[in-house]
């Protein structure tokens, strides 16, 4: 059954209890139907791979006893640990939803010049891997170091993680409700607080949660602007000590606070529906004329931005390449280690999608506390920093599947267990703004959950988890920590050669292994917003 055998059904086959199921849906099931075992099944495979670290966890954190372990997250640096990143993340995620959120409706809703290349520009920061952004700031202004250069660096990769879903639901919001509260005397300012806003929530709690997972995890931005987080005091603990009960301890800390993220975002959707079910075309919204007076402050907004989050990271990346010389770098190795890095991305972008479908389908369609605990269980790892995930992967490989030890498989799933949020948060939000009745139709003809599942849920969401997957490929690109320990051995990617030559001080050796990182990643991002678009 296709998608559009559903929509040209006249409206009459519906029947009266399904013309009221269309006008008061609400994109999830009602919480008295059970999710069906084609979902519940892999998600609780997902649910698992996801949740192996947490066991890894247990068992050296309480190694020596609770009372060891407690001493640790009790101690008074634990304390200041906990201050110092949960400032660091209130900052970035504020940062990132202000620059998210007036990029995409500039780009969106008005007619600012050039919209769709300034969309497209917004995007191409996901190239960028927070080590380098704080590279090249440090490079540039060596007094930046400390918080403000974290915070800096990290709002500049991560503002895009907002950008992107805000300006997908823009883009899917029906305006006519937006036109009803114009009718009424709103003016533009007031129909998009009371309005526009609201049905933004749940796109930009989404972005926000992973700007505030990712800045969690961050291990490379952190490190070089000497900013200590629990990130850097882990991995710390774990390169200082062959005891590993303090590091456990501290990572169970940000599992804590990941759990409390997530279930906070939870509650920010609410209950109210976004899909549009009504009669009739969707058709765009009309663009608002920024006049005289908003084009040029809009156009030197958008231009500040995209100079300091893609010009001068591409710019110092230049001057170093400049400086090396032919000495400095083997153009073949440098093609062996693209090529390479492409292809395990790609492999773990498709793994981590297939993991997160049916978790995404699950959070949007049923509200039972089964599909939130399955949610939550996919957000486990993603605040982990990326040794404690690759630690425990080798744990378990070690123990009972030893022939996976230092194989791809390995590295593989490290990155659907880091990155599973991506396409979990893209899927969610692409079901939800589906219509849920177009799914009663499919099963009230006979069709199977599995066949819904396939030719009516997944291409209607098609765009959404496309999105989703695109970004878990950059950022398995960028992926630093777990590579480096987990890759086979005599394989190298771009961010391991180029962490390597840093570390070295070689920065022009580094610069075309940071430079191939940065064009090859903005191949996706640039595809991802003009397609967006």
């Amino acid at each position: 059954m296709r998608t559009s055998d559903v929509t040209q059904r006249p409206a009459g086959a519906l029947g009266s209890a399904g013309r009221e199921r269309a006008g008061g849906a609400r994109g999830a099931r009602p919480s008295g139907r059970r999710p069906p075992l084609v979902l519940l099944v892999p998600a609780g495979v997902a649910a698992v791979f996801a949740l192996l670290p947490l066991g890894y966890l247990a068992v050296r954190a309480l190694e020596r006893g609770p009372g060891y372990a407690w001493d640790i997250v009790a101690a008074e640096r634990t304390l200041q640990l906990l201050g110092r990143s949960l400032g660091l993340t209130a900052v970035v995620v504020a940062a990132c939803l202000v620059l998210g959120v007036s990029l995409a409706w500039l780009t969106v809703r008005t007619d600012l010049p050039g919209a769709r290349v300034w969309s497209v520009l917004a995007t191409l920061p996901l190239a960028v891997p927070s080590y380098v952004a704080a590279f090249v700031w440090l490079a540039a202004v060596p007094g930046i170091a400390g918080f403000t250069g974290a915070a800096l660096a990290l709002t500049l990769v991560c503002f895009p993680y907002v950008h992107l879903p805000v300006a997908a639901a823009l883009r899917g919001i029906d305006p006519a409700q937006e036109e009803a509260a114009r009718s009424l005397g709103h003016g533009p300012l007031r129909t998009f607080l009371r309005v526009t806003l609201p049905q933004l929530r749940p796109a930009a709690a989404g972005g926000g949660l992973l700007v505030a997972l990712y800045v969690l995890s961050d291990f490379g931005a952190v490190s070089l602007l000497r900013y200590d987080t629990f990130t850097r005091a882990v991995h710390t603990s774990y390169s200082a000590s062959f005891d590993r009960t303090p590091a456990a301890a501290l990572s169970v800390v940000l599992v804590v606070m990941t759990v409390a993220l997530v279930a906070a975002e939870t509650r920010t959707r609410g209950r109210a529906g976004h899909a549009r079910t009504g009669a009739g075309t969707a058709r765009p919204a009309a663009r608002l004329p920024l006049g005289r007076r908003w084009r040029a402050p809009a156009l030197a907004w958008c231009a500040t931005v995209t100079a300091a989050a893609v010009v001068f990271p591409l710019a110092t990346l230049g001057y170093w390449l400049a400086v090396g010389t032919s000495a400095t770098w083997d153009p073949g190795a440098l093609a062996r280690t693209a090529w390479a890095t492409l292809g395990v991305a790609a492999a773990g972008a498709a793994l981590t999608t297939l993991l997160a479908l049916p978790v995404g389908v699950l959070a949007a369609r049923h509200r039972g506390r089964g599909a939130r605990l399955l949610e939550q269980a996919a957000y486990a790892g993603h605040a982990l920093p990326g040794i404690t995930v690759a630690l425990s992967l080798v744990f378990f490989a070690v123990r009972y599947v030893y022939p996976l030890y230092q194989q791809l498989p390995l590295l593989l799933c490290a990155y659907a267990v880091l990155f599973l949020p991506l396409v979990v948060g893209a899927t969610r939000a692409a079901v939800l703004q589906a219509p849920p009745v177009l799914e009663d139709v499919a099963r009230s003809l006979g069709r199977s959950p599995l066949r819904v599942l396939r030719e009516v849920t997944v291409p209607l969401a098609a765009p959404g988890v496309a999105a989703g997957a695109a970004l878990t490929f950059v950022v398995c690109m960028k992926e630093l920590p777990a590579t480096l320990l987990l890759r086979p051995t005599g394989m190298d990617t771009l961010a391991t050669r180029l962490w390597t030559e840093t570390g070295a001080g070689s920065f022009a050796a580094a610069a075309p292994y940071a430079a191939a990182l940065v064009l090859l990643a903005a191949v996706p991002s640039y595809l991802l917003g003009r397609h967006r678009t």
